[in-house]
């Protein structure tokens, strides 16, 4: 089966689909995109669920850590006034690690944005089919409401102007009858009409979806930045209240970072799957969603030379009854005005209706056409040159190249926040226990800290 035009699988999709795969039993899965299996669904939530499992090892050597540095610490000498060797070191290596958090941000608002960008394309793309199918369904409605509104009023008045000539009624019958056969035809170009499936509800679910998980990405980035902005600012002060603080808030954001972490990475993965063969699971799913038939389906979505327009026999039929109602209208203006001059009315009107027809007609043709589907059409203007792409291709580029993308550099993302704040947690408790004690009234009168010791030593 062909790709769609404009669409081909990246090294990333191709990466990530060589993967391997397998269940809770760690039987081995294929990587055929396949949501609806138990199977896959598992092999998902088991990549998923790896991220758990580096949570829970970085929260229990986080634990081991701090127990030791709390159980294991030497004793101080008494007297003793210098902080223990290697306090800059870990001071250090605490803005080290948020500083490559505050880096890991950044990248994690590319991510996001590229994200929603990919997205956007594909909803984009999905309005942009539902205006076409819409402008078919209307074209398709306008014209046979026209021939129908022919058939029953200046038809009618014309047979009953030539009644004196059974050869001029039996010519005004024959465009009637051509009118009814082009009008039959024509309903059935409309394929949409009545199909439950609505690329614009699609569209909206997408965005509905996107908006949220936009949002919430961005709050996680928000709130990761403030962490390390506050967490500097209290290494700066050595204000050991709001450092612990930040320490609670570092464990939160680490938390959430391992799940973010674990479902970009069963996302990407999913979606990998589904980038490296779209067309058949596509085809499928929309033939079961919708009831149309195949024909019209390969059509539509591969658009090559080797799948032919279904509705070509339709259109030819059409086009042969239309002009076959013209060449029958020429006769009749010949033969019928000279002897009943009342037939020039409903003639005339009978020509502006069939021009009206044809100009929707040729326009009805372009937009059947598969790479009519590219971009949304006025109902009105001129058929435009169809492009080599369509949307269906410019869907699967959003989705499979900018989404894709945006995942990966999310995972990156998680990746580097989830290093810093392991790191950040371990340095932080030596770091704010180095920072010299604060004796309060010392500080409101704006003497130092040792200076009521040395009055008490003078006094007798």
């Amino acid at each position: 089966m062909g790709a769609a035009p404009g669409y081909r699988p990246s090294a990333w999709v191709h990466l990530l689909h060589q993967l391997p795969r397998a269940d809770f039993q760690l039987h081995p899965v294929p990587s055929g995109f396949a949501p609806q299996e138990q199977e896959y669904q598992q092999a998902l939530l088991l990549v998923a669920a790896l991220a758990g499992l580096g949570l829970g090892l970085s929260l229990i050597f986080i634990a081991v850590y701090l127990i030791r540095f709390c159980c294991c610490r030497p004793p101080e000498p008494p007297g003793a006034k210098s902080p223990p060797p290697g306090g800059g070191c870990v001071t250090w290596s605490c803005i080290a690690a948020l500083l490559v958090g505050c880096a890991g941000i950044g990248i994690g608002f590319y991510g996001n944005s590229e994200t929603s960008d990919g997205v956007s394309q594909l909803s984009s793309a999905l309005l942009h089919a539902n205006h076409t199918l819409s402008a078919i369904d209307h074209l398709v409605l306008e014209m046979v409401e026209r021939l129908g509104e022919a058939v029953r009023t200046e038809l009618t008045s014309l047979e009953e102007v030539l009644a004196q000539r059974t050869e001029l009624v039996a010519a005004a019958r024959g465009a009637r009858r051509q009118a009814e056969a082009m009008a039959q035809q024509l309903q059935g170009l409309a394929f949409w009409r009545g199909v439950p499936l609505s690329p614009l509800q699609v569209a909206e679910d997408v965005s509905f979806v996107e908006e949220y998980r936009w949002l919430a990405y961005v709050l996680l980035l928000l709130l990761e930045l403030l962490v390390c902005l506050f967490t500097l600012l209290g290494l700066a002060k050595q204000s050991k209240w709001l450092v612990i603080v930040m320490t609670v808030m570092s464990l939160l954001v680490l938390v959430l970072s391992w799940g973010s972490m674990g479902l970009e990475a069963a996302a990407a993965v999913g979606l990998s799957d589904f980038c490296s063969s779209p067309d058949a699971y596509i085809l499928n799913l929309t033939q079961e969603e919708t009831g149309l038939d195949s024909d019209i389906l390969n059509y539509y979505f591969l658009c090559n030379q080797a799948v032919s327009n279904p509705f070509q026999q339709r259109l030819t039929l059409s086009q042969r009854a239309l002009a076959n109602i013209h060449s029958q209208l020429q006769g009749l203006e010949r033969e019928a005005v000279p002897q009943f001059p009342d037939a020039q009315k409903p003639l005339l009107s009978l020509e502006e209706t069939l021009n009206v027809t044809e100009g929707n007609f040729h326009q009805l043709v372009a937009l059947l056409h598969c790479r009519g589907l590219h971009k949304a059409q006025s109902l009105w203007a001129p058929p435009q040159p169809c492009v080599h792409w369509q949307d269906y291709g410019a869907a699967l580029r959003g989705l499979c190249e900018d989404a894709l993308e945006g995942l990966l550099f999310l995972l990156l993302f998680s990746l580097l926040s989830a290093g810093a704040l392991a790191t950040a947690l371990c340095s932080l408790p030596r770091a704010w226990a180095l920072f010299p004690p604060r004796n309060p009234s010392a500080l409101c009168s704006g003497s130092h800290p040792s200076e009521p010791l040395l009055h008490a030593g003078l006094s007798p």
